[in-house]
């Protein structure tokens, strides 16, 4: 009895460390895995080695924002159960957007990219402390990402406004009805494997 007492609180703590973790997902470049839709197919699957990939959006066709002389992007957001704390889970996906050939401190802010990994939301979390704030400080701002977020968790929410992830996107749609093309649905056989076996 004693044993399954342990047991028991073991798991609790367990359960307890565990977070749902949003990350925005973006490729405008080839990688060694290919074409940026096959990007980040591969860095989803990469991504299970940080935890469990719970869902994943579609992915989708993104007119790229800021610097605007570069290839649309592809865009995907997907929901990470990890017991990672907010900076190691940076570091990690800091390493995985290096295996992909991506290097922050040599690329232009805003430019083309083989993968872009960012965290979105995590929890109830609210940090800002140099090179990690959470929730995304742009988080509201991005139909590219709001979209997918919206598409695998509409009543998550933000923890600085506590607005959910639809009333953020129902706060964006005055600029999406004058850029309709600006986030674009697209079908990829290889991410839609993954898509039904996540």
């Amino acid at each position: 009895m004693h044993w399954a007492c342990v047991g028991v609180f073991g798991l609790r703590d367990t359960l307890e460390l565990m977070h749902t973790a949003y990350i925005g997902m973006g490729a405008n470049l080839a990688s060694w895995a290919g074409q940026p839709e096959a990007t980040l197919t591969a860095a989803a699957r990469r991504l299970e080695s940080l935890g469990h990939l719970l869902s994943r959006s579609s992915l989708f066709s993104t007119k790229p924002v800021g610097f605007a002389a570069q290839p649309r992007f592809v865009n995907a957001v997907v929901a990470l159960e990890t017991e990672l704390e907010p900076r190691e889970l940076l570091e990690s996906l800091l390493a995985i957007e290096l295996e992909f050939g991506r290097n922050r401190s040599a690329n232009v802010q805003n430019g083309p990219r083989t993968l872009d990994l960012d965290i979105l939301l995590l929890g109830d979390v609210k940090i800002i402390e140099p090179s990690l704030e959470i929730p995304h400080p742009r988080l509201s701002e991005r139909a590219f990402v709001l979209i997918p977020l919206y598409e695998i968790a509409p009543q998550a929410s933000d923890p600085r406004t506590g607005k959910t992830v639809t009333q953020l996107l129902h706060g964006l749609f005055p600029n999406l009805e004058s850029e309709s093309d600006s986030v674009v649905q697209i079908q990829w056989d290889g991410w839609r494997a993954g898509r039904d076996g996540a």
